[in-house]
């Protein structure tokens, strides 16, 4: 299997939410084998999403068996996905399991972390993804 055809989860590694967020939701033990993959390091899984029509500096991409889900779908489909276990995945699954809810929020949870990055002093991601691997 190779990377571009493997099951992954694109995310912000500079984000502090993003990085957490990826590694509390236990997404692992409910569907096997998938790649948390940090977008700055990635730039080939950049490239993949864009030619798909999609940005990461405008949400997380999971893909699934060949599927793509970006943003307010990505964490949607993550909340259907991911095991009850714990009280972050309970949170989380409570939360977005409403795919009305997950468009509705998910503007609010990208506006705190594009807020948040720039208080660290971080930037957002590049649109290139060769401007990545700097």
């Amino acid at each position: 299997m190779t990377q571009s055809s493997a099951n992954w989860l694109l995310y912000d590694g500079d984000c502090p939410f993003c990085s957490r967020y990826v590694v509390h939701m236990r997404l692992r033990e409910a569907v096997g084998a998938v790649m948390l993959a940090n977008a700055r390091e990635h730039p080939a899984l950049v490239d993949e999403v864009q030619r798909q029509g999609y940005d990461v500096d405008e949400g997380m991409v999971l893909k699934l068996n060949g599927r793509y889900f970006h943003g307010a779908d990505c964490i949607h489909a993550l909340a259907l996905l991911t095991t009850r276990a714990g009280w972050f995945n309970r949170l989380n699954s409570l939360a977005f399991r409403s795919a009305a809810f997950s468009r509705f929020a998910y503007p609010i949870l990208r506006a705190g972390r594009n807020f948040t990055l720039k208080l660290l002093g971080r930037s957002r991601l590049p649109p290139n993804p060769a401007s990545i691997d700097g």
